[in-house]
């Protein structure tokens, strides 16, 4: 059977559950506020408590896979776990390892992240660019025969990003607008929404490119960062509908209590709503 694409999945997920994204980010500073050592024992019980408080009720879950790597082996047990565990409550895992590189060594991060039998298969995974978007074939073929994601970088939050994405091709556009052009190229056609999507920041004072995908956009930066669901609108216009708002230490810095983790939740999805729904 033709698995269900991640961009119809995903479409449904924030339809019922909200348009959200909590990150997983166990930094070390997150683990001594919970009153957890940075150690591998502290990440495992980090983790377990973000996902049986979340898993069964956002939309999207995103480990970033740097913070579990750091411990080795061990750290990369438990982030198969959590991604196990995360996809059987309901969530569909966004795999934060913003891979990038070329041929067969693209291939082995698609078969990691991206075939069904991998103990790290996500739902969709972060990839960069910035080889050029043909480099990202393999995970692109991967995707799509196992009925999952890629995100793609475009417009980062962070400052440094601005010299290569806002750089402009010998045609005029910038290359962010390179990217999300061959993006737009391989969502053609999907519906409800195409499986292929763009990371753009939140913080982003003015997008300055065409966003209109038919993907989803990732929207990092609400929250600790300075963002908020109110600044949706103006930062992605028209196609604020498909967006998928990221927030990380605005809710796990209310654990380690679960009903905390739920409230911020909560309160973030239903600011979101608000927002898009005036945009």
């Amino acid at each position: 059977m033709t698995p269900e694409p991640f961009g119809a999945r995903l479409r449904h997920a924030m339809d019922t559950r909200g348009p959200l994204c909590v990150g997983i980010d166990p930094h070390a500073s997150l683990l001594t506020s919970w009153g957890l050592n940075d150690d591998i024992d502290g990440l495992e019980r980090f983790t377990r408590t973000v996902v049986e408080a979340l898993a069964d009720r956002v939309a999207v879950l995103k480990p970033q896979s740097a913070f579990f790597e750091r411990f080795g082996s061990r750290g990369v047990a438990v982030l198969e776990k959590a991604v196990q565990e995360a996809r059987a409550a309901g969530a569909l895992v966004l795999m934060d390892a913003k891979r990038g590189d070329i041929g067969s060594t693209m291939g082995a991060y698609a078969a990691a992240y991206l075939d069904k039998d991998a103990p790290l298969f996500s739902d969709a995974v972060t990839v960069s660019p910035y080889l050029g978007f043909g480099s990202l074939r393999p995970a692109l073929d991967a995707a799509a025969a196992s009925g999952a994601g890629v995100f793609v970088l475009a417009l980062t939050s962070n400052q440094e990003g601005a010299e290569v994405q806002r750089a402009t091709a010998a045609d005029g556009r910038s290359l962010a607008q390179v990217m999300l052009d061959h993006m737009a190229a391989e969502n053609a056609g999907a519906t409800p929404l195409g499986s292929v999507g763009a990371v753009v920041g939140a913080t982003l004072a003015d997008a300055g490119a065409d966003l209109a995908i038919n993907g989803p956009l990732l929207a990092p930066g609400i929250g600790a960062q300075g963002a908020t669901p109110a600044d949706l609108p103006r930062v992605f216009g028209a196609a604020v509908g498909d967006v998928v708002p990221s927030v990380s230490r605005g809710v796990l810095r209310q654990g380690p209590d679960a009903s905390g983790l739920r409230e911020a939740a909560g309160r973030f999805a239903d600011q979101v709503r608000t927002a898009v729904s005036k945009g």
